[in-house]
Formats: C-alpha cells, structure tokens, sequence
C-alpha cells in the first residue's frame, strides 16, 4: 500500500518515520510506496493553541489531496500534537486515515497495562492523548512541571535538536510519574520526543507512541492484516 505521509510537525519527527518506515519494509523484504506532504510547524501551533480544530483540518484535507493525487492510499499524521484536529479531518479527508491515536489505545490494550504517565505538549496532557485512551489511567505531570514540559517539547521540535537540560527535565517528569504517581510506564505523547529517549535508559518503562504508530504504517504498507482503514 502506498502510504502518504503528513510531515515536517517537526521534521525530526518526520525523519523518525521516514527512517522507521524504510527499516521495516527493508525486513519484510517489500518496497516502501511513501509520499511526504509538507505541513508548516508554526501555523500547526497557532491552530493548536487556539483550539481552531476546523482551521488545521482543512490543511491537512489539502495535503492529503496532493498525496491522494500522486498515488497514496491512505494517510497519516505524524505528529501528536496535529492530530487534535481528528475528528474535524475524518470527513474531510481525501484518504482513510491510520490514526495514531487508535494505534495507542489498542497496544495499551494489549499491554495490560492500567496506570500510563504522560508527557508532550499541554494540550495532549490535559487532554490525555484527546480522550482517546480507554484502556488506562492517564496521568500527567503537575504544575509548574506540565508547562515545562509543553514549553521544552515545542521548542525541541521546533528546532529538531534535544539539549542536555531538555533531556534532564523530560526523564525527571517520567521518572516522577512512576516513582510518585504510581505510573507502571510513561507514555512519550509527542513524536519528537525520540529525540531524548531513543537509544537512553531514562530508569523507568517508556511507551514510544511514535514507534507503535510507524509499526501500524508498516503493516499497512506491507499489505499485512489488521489496520483499520
């Protein structure tokens, strides 16, 4: 299946999948079929703290009309924090969505796991991941450590680059979720946040959102069973 691809919501999110997605064709011994659209970082923001779900769906409907012209079969966001916008873009939408938001409640079903932390921006925390999570207690960081947290996540995306204090204040969030706040395992709700956890023991059990996601892209691409379109 061709898959398109909704990027640049940051562009190291979308090299995250790109790079994610060729690794996993690449195994199943199967060609990737990829169309990457675009989407402005700054304009997705804006709509997202005004809560303007209407405005960022009629983007990504465009967008998705160009993938859909060049020959995609279904689409997907790769970003958590675009994807506040869901509900308005499903009947807009060109393309079947795979939505991240789906794939995470259903590995959360399969893990069994009953109590997730969570960190990524303010609007995914105080939403817990949009209400779309039914197999878990969500719980998220207090103030002023949530707006910390929203504040450092935007500007490791925006800039595609996790610092040494960004890194720091994101494992102490986690590690106080779990060590606090009874959180069997913490949630990376945004899918820039690979950028400070892959690849480092941060001392408790992370759920990498963004990888559950690129794997559901890959069986879909892979023309394997089991992703709802």
């Amino acid at each position: 299946m061709h898959i398109g691809l909704i990027g640049g919501i940051g562009p190291a999110a979308t090299d995250y999948y790109y790079r994610g997605l060729i690794r996993a064709l690449a195994a199943k011994g199967k060609t990737l079929e990829l169309t990457i659209a675009h989407a402005d970082a700054p304009t997705l923001i804006g709509n997202l703290e005004r809560g303007d779900a209407a405005a960022q769906a009629a983007i990504f409907a465009t967008l998705i009309g160009r993938m859909k012209a060049a020959g995609a079969e279904a689409a997907a966001i790769s970003s958590i924090g675009g994807s506040f916008c869901i509900d308005a873009l499903r009947p807009l939408s060109p393309l079947p969505l795979i939505d991240i938001i789906e794939e995470v409640d259903r590995a959360l079903k399969e893990s069994g796991l009953k109590k997730v932390g969570l960190i990524g921006t303010r609007t995914v925390m105080e939403t817990r991941f949009y209400g779309g999570l039914s197999a878990a207690d969500i719980i998220v960081p207090d103030e002023p450590e949530r707006g910390q947290v929203n504040q450092n996540y935007i500007d490791m995306a925006m800039s595609g680059q996790v610092t040494d204090s960004q890194r720091t204040l994101f494992f102490a969030a986690a590690q106080r979720l779990c060590n606090d706040h009874g959180a069997e395992a913490v949630m990376l709700g945004g899918t820039d946040l690979f950028l400070a956890f892959d690849g480092q023991d941060c001392g408790v059990p992370v759920v990498d959102c963004a990888g559950l996601h690129i794997e559901a892209l890959a069986r879909a691409a892979g023309g394997d069973p089991g992703v709802p379109l």
